[in-house]
Parts: structure tokens; sequence; C-alpha cells
């Protein structure tokens, strides 16, 4: 497994600070990385130690995993529908894996709890869920383009 170098840390940095998290943990081999906002209970420093536990999945492992992430609220398009941003930066992909058939379509049906897609961080795989339940209208964010936070993955006509 490949170290996490200092340019690492500073990406981590800038993805949590454009980010609505107020804290991240994160365990990579021995190595445990903890952030925290000043305010959110803990000191603001990141401290960086060995970790005493077993190691962590491999990168396969962790990448097939796909984590939840919180809904930032639909935002209602000026035409009719939601607009459902994307809740982090990151590369939005349609599927769960390459070939596999896309989350959503146009047309379904979908619940609040529906995963639309996944935003990839550092090869970590985040579930974004529909926020609303509705019809799918449009799927705006082509597959594997990088998404802003906020910008509108697809647009939904609630029911």
């Amino acid at each position: 497994m490949a170290e996490l170098t200092r340019a690492d840390i500073d990406e981590i940095l800038k993805l949590v600070d454009g980010s609505d998290f107020d804290e991240l943990k994160l365990e990579m081999g021995d190595l445990k990385l903890e952030l925290r906002r000043r305010g959110a209970g803990a000191p603001a420093t990141p401290a960086a130690t060995p970790a005493a536990t077993p190691a962590a999945p491999t990168p396969t492992a962790a990448a097939a995993r796909a984590d939840r992430v919180p809904v930032v609220a639909p935002v209602v398009a000026s035409g009719g529908g939601s607009e459902i941003p994307a809740p982090l930066l990151g590369t939005f992909w349609h599927a769960p894996r390459p070939g596999a058939a896309p989350f959503v379509k146009p047309g379904d049906r979908v619940e609040a709890d529906t995963v639309i897609g996944i935003i990839e961080v550092m090869k970590l795989m985040n579930s974004v869920p529909a926020g609303v339940a509705g019809t799918v209208l449009e799927i705006v964010a082509p597959n594997g383009d990088l998404v802003e936070h906020g910008q509108t993955l697809i647009r939904i006509q609630p029911v």
C-alpha cells in the first residue's frame, strides 16, 4: 500500500474545507488520520498516528464499499421538478461499476433513500441518495465527470 504523502493530506484538507463535514476519520493500514473543524468538539489540528488495530481492508474492498453522504436539500427548478445537488466534490458515476446498469434513468420512480449515483473522492465511493421521492426527469451530470459541491446531478419531479 502506498504511503500517504503531505500532498495527499493537503488535498484531503482542501476537500474537507469545501464540504459540509465537521469531522473526518481515515484509516489506511497502520496510519490513522483524524480531522475536526474548530468548534466540532475536539482540537482543530490534524493528528496522524499509527493505529493499534488490524490492517484496513484492501483498496479493492474499500473501493467496492459505498458510504452514504449527507443529503443536500433538493432545489426547486424553474421549469418544475427538483434539482438534486452534489453533496460533495468528486467524480460522479451513474453506475456501481463500469458496464453495470445505471442506478437510475429518466422515467424511474425513486424514493428519498434511493441511490441515484456515486461520487468518488480519493478512491472512496460515496453513495448519493435522491433526497426526495418522485420520478427522474433528467440525468444532468455526465458519467465520469468531476462535479462540484452543489452542482445539479439529476432532476426529479416530486410526487
